[in-house]
């Protein structure tokens, strides 16, 4: 295949220079970008050249008329499928640690590790679902796909919690029973079926979870002069989705398994699934795809290794050509439209130094083009602000499992309704459906006034109020436990932690449910938006697994402090009860949460610093021919 160099200076064309005389300085006073146009480097990271970020149908066509696909038409159906995900997940969540310990007779602590361990898994491989997404399948195969294991699992769950023959025997097992431990344990056998569907379930959510909010962000046209506008919203309909998915969790569901039992409340989370894969299915002829533009992973080691290899060389070499890209507008990442050269992560730019040596048709792992570059500085750069929420995710994990240990001591009487313990965390969920009804007619305007910010606040300083907000969350839920567990112990009911206090209302518990339900919607609204906008065109599913990942690694981190602190602060031998205490009115949740204050404080402080330095993305239009980069 022929090669053909556009504007390529000749022999004897003076190279950049520097400004203070040192040869191996990245600081030269201008660096060119020069474009060569060669059929092979066009197929090399994407099986084929495709324009920039134009939408195509499901057979991977040019869409002769966009106004047939796309839109809210197209997003709804796409809500639906995420709102089954939410109320499966919730569901399991909030569910499976009294399943374990009523049914499969676990003691609450281990209960609580696997619960979290579980939460963890579905969340932290969201990157193999948004690799899979941005690299071959697309979002929708992949959303296709990963939702029919995720129903695969349920199923698995349903059939766990319906036939006797998967738990343990339930004779003879009253509370007293459960509270000494005399119940008769699950057999091993029996713990890991439960956990193999747990985990299949979780490996389906891991497919669906980075997807779906980006394949229904791609059904709102770039070019549209309220783009962002548009997205915006979309955002926050998407997340008001997530939180009807959990509300129904925490309600319909809660009171299916009081009324019938653990076989339907699980039963009813599959055929909700299923009813929703159905309708996922149906909208299929109204969706916009983006094709997948071949392994980023393959492309991010290609930027290392091409780094690595020219990591002597300077930027001001005699054998300085430029900074290598294929001409016109569209990369040779098929899928992706060029992005504009900036000097973040210098030493990486050496990836795209093209050398006379190089020759007309260099490889891939020894010259990149500038956009490859830039996708992998951009990764780098996003890493720091989904990093600053583990903290918010770890006090999302304690609160889904610690304060329904909290509830099962205080009284949930509201008049002559007695709402179920595991309904409690239905809170957070409508303080978070409460405050997105308010946002545009409320949070806006008045924020607009101070910021002067068009959409009230931008992205990052959504992120930073989710944070802080979360921080009075955790500490309120430190000084409300430190109270109940006085009043437990003043009142005599330090023995029986399963027995509820008449006189001591869990409804305090809804001042640290909401503050949490408001920092959600800040925080991981403002993330997912920021991570969509921010990511390169064909990464849009790996910058969203960043958010996954983050919530994944919250879990993790909860389970692995959690364990830290059973060892550290329990001593059996002296009779001495750790702070998690399966006994929750001789144990220190209090101190816990304090803990995670500090923490949270500390973690906010890290974003202030990594918020600051953050620049966010320009566009820039480029035209063939020759591009003046200025090094600063």
């Amino acid at each position: 295949m022929g090669t053909r160099e556009i504007q390529s200076p000749v022999d004897g064309v003076e190279t950049p220079t520097v400004l203070d005389g040192n040869s191996n300085s990245i600081h030269g006073k201008k660096l060119g970008i020069y474009f060569i146009e060669s059929d092979d480097r066009r197929t090399a990271f994407g099986r084929g050249y495709t324009g920039g970020t134009t939408p195509v149908n499901i057979h991977g066509k040019p869409i002769p008329d966009l106004s047939k696909t796309g839109g809210w038409i197209a997003a709804f159906f796409i809500f639906g499928n995420e709102m089954a995900e939410r109320m499966a997940y919730f569901g399991l969540s909030v569910n499976m640690v009294a399943f374990m310990f009523y049914v499969m007779h676990r003691p609450f602590s281990s209960s609580s590790n696997v619960v979290n361990n579980f939460l963890g898994i579905s969340q932290a491989s969201s990157v193999l679902g948004g690799f899979l997404a941005d690299a071959y399948l697309g979002r929708y195969w992949t959303i296709a796909i990963f939702t029919t294991i995720y129903l695969a699992g349920l199923t698995g769950i349903t059939l766990c919690a319906t036939m006797s023959i998967f738990v343990p025997n339930q004779d003879n097992c009253d509370q007293l029973s459960l509270l000494l431990g005399n119940c008769e344990p699950a057999k091993q056998w029996q713990m890991v079926y439960l956990y193999a569907v747990l985990y299949v379930t979780a490996f389906g959510a891991a497919g669906i979870r980075p997807c779906v909010s980006s394949f229904g962000a791609d059904q709102f046209d770039e070019s549209r002069p309220d783009y962002k506008s548009l997205l915006d919203r979309f955002f926050n309909f998407f997340y008001l989705s997530v939180t009807i998915g959990a509300i129904l969790a925490f309600t319909a569901v809660v009171y299916i398994q009081i009324k019938h039992g653990w076989g339907a409340a699980f039963g009813s989370l599959a055929a909700a699934m299923g009813i929703s894969n159905m309708v996922f299915f149906i909208g299929t002829p109204l969706y916009r795809h983006r094709l997948p533009g071949g392994s980023p992973l393959t492309r991010v080691a290609q930027v290392l290794v091409a780094a690595f290899r020219k990591r002597n060389n300077s930027f001001s070499s005699g054998e300085l050509i430029g900074l290598y890209e294929v001409p016109g507008k569209q990369s040779a990442i098929r899928g992706s439209g060029k992005i504009a050269h900036t000097d973040d992560f210098r030493c990486l730019d050496r990836a795209a130094l093209q050398l006379k040596e190089d020759g007309p048709n260099p490889s891939p792992w020894r010259l990149c083009t500038v956009t490859q570059v830039e996708e992998v500085k951009i990764l780098l750069k996003l890493i720091p602000v989904p990093a600053c929420t583990i903290m918010l995710n770890v006090i999302l994990t304690e609160f889904l499992t610690l304060s329904v240990q909290q509830a099962y001591t205080l009284n949930t009487h509201m008049g002559h309704l007695k709402l179920p313990v595991t309904c409690m965390p239905v809170f957070p969920g409508l303080s978070i459906f409460l405050i997105l009804s308010l946002y545009y007619s409320t949070f806006v305007p008045i924020s607009r006034r101070i910021t002067g910010h068009p959409h009230g606040a931008s992205q990052l300083q959504r992120v930073g109020i989710g944070l802080l907000v979360s921080i009075l969350s955790v500490a309120w839920a430190g000084a409300f436990e430190r109270y109940r567990r006085n009043y437990a112990i003043k009142h005599e009911y330090d023995a029986n932690f399963l027995v509820p206090m008449p006189n001591l209302s869990a409804y305090w518990l809804l001042i640290q449910y909401c503050l949490i339900g408001i920092a959600e919607v800040f925080c991981i609204v403002g993330l997912l938006e920021f991570l969509y906008e921010e990511a390169p065109d064909a990464m849009k599913s790996i910058g969203s697994a960043y958010a996954a990942l983050a919530g994944g690694l919250g879990c993790f981190v909860a389970s692995i402090l959690n364990s830290i602190i059973k060892s550290v602060t329990g001593n059996p031998g002296k009779g001495q009860p750790s702070w998690l205490s399966q006994n929750i009115n001789t144990g220190r949740f209090d101190y816990l949460y304090w803990l995670l204050t500090v923490l949270s404080l500390i973690n906010f402080l890290a974003f202030l610093y990594s918020a600051h330095r953050y620049k966010y993305r320009a566009s820039h239009n480029f035209e063939m021919g020759k591009q003046d980069v200025n090094n600063k």
